[in-house]
């Protein structure tokens, strides 16, 4: 097995011994869940069978209530609120977001909170961040009263909202957000989630306690919204959790590690008094060890900080290739907001090829029909060794601003790893999935050679004007666009101030240390 202290984060190394986290956790089970539609099934199946006495502690970024887990329901506030009503210990955090007209999710929020609180759960709406910051965290504990061994978490990038329950046909969820116009009406969505068995349950319940016991009033930064909870008696006071249970059993040959980003805030978190920022360092430990491949799928990958990093690995390790599936357009496309949202990509591309020209290997996916799917996992194998599903995006404002949650997994064969990254292959390549045509994407020192292949095949019949039957796959040659020196004037300081803030203490950003 992998050394685990030559690959996780070792207590010191974590640099919070405020958390009662622990370092890691054996024994585990943790299986992928790709597409939101994948995990809404599984969920609904977990939550259908807690009773009175079990519990459901979840939190999120943004909760629709009518969001459909299935073509033919539950939504999610009916799934929750049946639980709560027969007697299920319900308890949310959802992050109370910036207002709804600037397309943030407070209302959303506040509905599905309410609903859920009409049932006999409790949900707060958290503003407990750095200003200009929001959290950012999709989880879901579920404990069972009398059955440890069935205890599960979901943790990862998928929100219980609108246009996550999408699967591999990338034809888009039913229920919509609305997002640039190259993603049509029904944006295709890609996204990942982990099921986790065993003692890191425990961790992860953990996680969720710390959060909720801490002391610091939830609307702290917002005196308006503190105005309007009053007028509307909204719950500013979390109750009190159920006593937190011993760990599940172990059940499988996977350690885990709970990665976190907390800001060095204008408050201090109970738990995180300076914050946290274990993401970062993870990242940082387990990118140096890099030899072979580095396998990346991220929503934004726009910090040169970032991206630095890799740089650093590329220029070290000859043999090293670096693989990423990103958008093919930024999620927004006004004449303010996106630029700042390109000119980050374009910095953190060009720090990687600068350091190796030929072994950076970026791609966007598209669907059969040739609509771009928004790709908004955020996954990282390393060497087929070390592997990450989280909330975090590789910039800035994840490693140091916003409350993020990920899970680092290794096993004793680099099985999870390795596989987690093949599935994904299969999928992008239109290859089988019994795995029967999976010969140059396993091995390391051939797939990136079978990616660059399928992609430019799909590039060169896109460029014929279609001719002929369209080729197997679904990636093509991610071509970022160019900025004009004026344009960048003004949207690189935008991007640093408001897309990629910084939430580290004044004194670790001039050390330049995570």
């Amino acid at each position: 097995m992998a050394q685990l202290t030559d690959w996780f984060l070792t207590p010191d190394q974590r640099g919070n011994p405020a958390s009662t986290l622990p370092a890691w956790c054996t024994g585990n089970r943790a299986e992928p869940l790709i597409h939101g539609a994948t995990y809404f099934d599984q969920l609904v199946r977990e939550v259908e069978a807690l009773g009175e006495g079990d519990y459901l502690f979840f939190t999120d970024w943004r909760g629709d209530p009518d969001e459909k887990m299935r073509d033919d329901g539950p939504t999610v506030g009916d799934l929750f609120c049946a639980a709560a009503a027969r007697g299920v210990v319900v308890k949310g955090l959802v992050w109370r977001s910036h207002l709804d007209q600037f397309a943030y999710s407070e209302e959303q929020n506040q509905h599905l909170g309410e609903a859920i609180e009409q049932a006999g759960g409790e949900v707060l709406l958290d503003q407990r961040v750095r200003f200009g910051g929001s959290h950012h965290q999709k989880l879901v504990v579920i404990r069972h009263r009398d059955h440890p061994e069935r205890d599960v978490a979901f943790a990862g990038g998928i929100d219980l909202c609108h246009s996550r329950r999408d699967d591999a046909s990338h034809l888009g969820d039913r229920q919509a957000q609305p997002m640039a116009k190259f993603y049509g009406p029904r944006p295709p969505w890609h996204d990942v989630q982990l099921r986790i068995q065993g003692p890191a349950v425990g961790a992860l319940d953990t996680a969720f306690r710390e959060r909720w016991t801490d002391p610091a009033p939830l609307d702290m930064l917002s005196p308006i919204a503190w105005v309007m909870d009053k007028l509307r008696g909204a719950d500013l006071t979390a109750g009190v959790l159920p006593a937190q249970p011993p760990d599940p059993p172990p059940c499988g040959p996977h350690a885990v590690q709970v990665l976190r980003t907390y800001p060095d805030a204008h408050f201090e978190y109970a738990f995180a008094p300076k914050g946290e920022r274990s993401i970062a360092r993870g990242y940082s430990k387990a990118v140096r060890r890099a030899r072979r491949l580095i396998y990346l799928e991220d929503q934004y990958l726009w910090s040169k900080r970032v991206a630095d990093l890799f740089a650093t690995a590329l220029t070290d390790n000859p043999d090293l290739n670096l693989v990423a599936v990103v958008p093919r357009h930024p999620d927004v496309d006004g004449r303010l907001s996106l630029p700042p949202n390109l000119v980050g990509r374009q910095q953190a591309i060009d720090a990687c090829r600068t350091a190796a020209p030929s072994r950076v290997h970026i791609f966007d996916v598209e669907n059969h029909e040739g609509t771009p799917v928004y790709v908004h996992a955020k996954v990282c194998v390393i060497d087929d060794t070390w592997a990450t599903v989280g909330s975090d995006n590789l910039n800035r404002r994840s490693w140091t601003h916003d409350s993020e949650l990920s899970c680092a997994v290794l096993d004793e064969t680099g099985e999870f790893a390795r596989d987690l990254r093949v599935r994904l292959l299969r999928e992008h390549l239109d290859l089988a999935a019994d795995g029967s045509e999976d010969d140059g994407i396993v091995d390391p020192d051939t797939v990136v050679d079978a990616v660059a292949a399928s992609a430019q095949a799909l590039e060169q019949w896109h460029a014929s004007g279609g001719r002929g039957p369209r080729p197997p796959g679904r990636l093509r040659p991610h071509r970022p666009e160019k900025l004009g020196l004026l344009t960048r004037l003004w949207a690189e300081p935008m991007y640093r101030a408001f897309y990629d803030p910084d939430g580290r203490a004044y004194r670790d950003r001039l050390r330049r240390y995570f």
